[in-house]
């Protein structure tokens, strides 16, 4: 009985050490997941904020206003008159 209260006491602060060891290395692991974290939702905020600019380009694009004004400029379209057009009875 002599050495085993020194013994139990050396395990009792080899455990104490290896449990705070592993506090710390918990804590630096969930640091370090934390600012990834951080990093990917600004890239997602990014992409949202691109990808909203993107869809309100795209509806700039596709306006009835727009469209008309390129068809008579560049493929010379225009409005035909009543005597050109022509209905077909079914």
């Amino acid at each position: 009985m002599k050495y085993g209260l020194p013994i139990l006491m050396g395990f009792l602060l080899l455990a104490v050490l290896a449990s705070g060891i592993g506090v710390v290395y918990a804590k630096y692991i969930s640091r370090k997941y934390f600012v990834e974290l951080q990093v990917l939702l600004a890239a997602r905020d990014a992409v949202d904020t691109e990808w909203g600019r993107l869809q309100l380009e795209q509806s700039t694009w596709g306006t009835h206003g727009r469209v008309e004004r390129l068809a008579r400029k560049k493929l010379d379209m225009r409005m035909p008159t009543a005597a050109e057009i022509v209905v077909i009875a079914p």
